[in-house]
C-alpha cells in the first residue's frame, strides 16, 4: 500500500504538467487560425483592389449597359448647339404685333440685335433679328408664331459645334504647354539671336492662343443665345401692288432716253479711235498713189 501511494504521488506532478501543456496548445491553436484567416482576408482585399469587379452572367441582362463616369456624364450635358429660326408672318395689325414682339423679347430674356423697317404703298414690313437664351428658344418661337397671324415661312436649324469646342480646348492646352517650354528656352538663351528666335515663336503661339480663345468665346455666345430671324408685314393696300410696274408711256420715254445715251457713248468711242481712222486714210492714199504711178509707167 505504501508503494502504491508513493507511485501515485510521484506520477501526479507529471499528469498535471501534461494537462497544462495540452490546454495551452488548445488555446494557442485558434489564435493561429485567426491570424491565418486575417492574412488571407488581407490578401483577398489587396487582390480585389487591383482587379475590377466582374459582373455575374445572370445579372448582365438585368443591369443593362455600364454606367458612365462623371466626366462622360458632364460631357453629355455640356453640348454646344447653335439654333437658328427663320420666321415670316403676315400680320393683321402691324403696330400691335410689333409691340408684342418687343414684349416677348423682354419676357424671354433676349435682345434685338438688328431691326430694319420698310414701308410702301402696298405694305409695311419689319425685319428683326432676335437673340434669346438657348433654353428659351422653343418657347420664344412658339410664342411669336402663335395666334391668328398667317405663317408664310417657318424654318428651324441646329448645328452641333461640341466637337469643335472640345478640339479647340485641346489645342489651347497643347499650345500653352509649348509656350511654357519656349519660356524655359528663353531663360537659357545666351545670345541675342537665340533670344529673338525664341521670342518670335512665343509671339506666334500667343497669337494662336488669342485666336483660339476668341473662337471659343464666339461659339460659346452662339450656343448660349439662339437666333430668331423674324420678318412680319401687313398689307395696307392690296391694289397698290400693280403700281410697282411702270406705265407703258414711261417705258417708251425711258427707252428713247436710253437710245440717246447709247448714241452719245458710240460717238465718244468713235472719237477715241481717231488715230486708227488717220492710219486707214493714209494707207488708202498710199495705195492709190502707187496704182496711179504704175498706170503712168505702163502708158509710157
Amino acid at each position: 500500500m505504501k508503494f502504491l501511494k508513493f507511485v501515485t504521488l510521484a506520477a501526479l506532478p507529471v499528469l498535471l504538467f501534461i494537462a497544462c501543456h495540452t490546454n495551452q496548445e488548445n488555446v494557442s491553436a485558434p489564435k493561429g487560425e485567426e491570424q491565418a484567416k486575417s492574412s488571407s482576408v488581407a490578401d483577398t482585399a489587396l487582390i480585389s483592389e487591383n482587379v475590377p469587379p466582374q459582373r455575374e452572367e445572370g445579372d448582365q441582362g438585368k443591369k443593362g449597359p455600364p454606367q458612365k463616369n462623371n466626366h462622360e456624364a458632364g460631357m453629355d450635358w455640356d453640348k454646344k448647339i447653335i439654333k437658328t429660326a427663320e420666321l415670316s408672318l403676315e400680320v393683321k395689325d402691324y403696330n400691335d404685333f410689333n409691340a408684342r414682339v418687343h414684349a416677348a423679347v423682354r419676357q424671354f430674356g433676349g435682345y434685338v440685335s438688328q431691326e430694319e423697317q420698310e414701308q410702301s404703298a402696298y405694305q409695311i414690313e419689319n425685319k428683326v433679328s432676335i437673340k434669346v437664351p438657348v433654353d428659351q428658344f422653343d418657347d420664344a418661337v412658339s410664342n411669336l408664331s402663335s395666334g391668328s397671324n398667317k405663317i408664310v415661312e417657318r424654318k428651324i436649324t441646329s448645328e452641333d459645334v461640341t466637337s469643335e469646342v472640345v478640339d479647340t480646348k485641346s489645342r489651347i492646352e497643347a499650345k500653352k504647354e509649348v509656350r511654357l517650354r519656349y519660356l524655359e528656352l528663353l531663360k537659357q538663351a545666351r545670345n541675342m539671336q537665340d533670344i529673338l528666335a525664341v521670342q518670335s515663336e512665343i509671339n506666334n503661339i500667343q497669337e494662336q492662343l488669342e485666336s483660339a480663345a476668341g473662337r471659343m468665346a464666339y461659339l460659346g455666345h452662339l450656343s448660349a443665345f439662339s437666333t430668331i430671324n423674324l420678318t412680319f408685314y401687313q398689307i395696307t393696300d392690296a391694289t397698290a401692288i400693280n403700281e410697282k410696274e411702270p406705265p407703258y408711256l414711261y417705258q417708251i420715254r425711258e427707252a428713247f432716253s436710253g437710245g440717246l445715251k447709247w448714241i452719245g457713248e458710240l460717238i465718244l468711242v468713235l472719237v477715241s479711235l481717231w488715230p486708227l481712222f488717220v492710219a486707214v486714210i493714209g494707207l488708202v492714199i498710199f495705195v492709190r498713189k502707187r496704182k496711179f504711178g504704175k498706170s503712168k509707167a505702163v502708158q509710157a
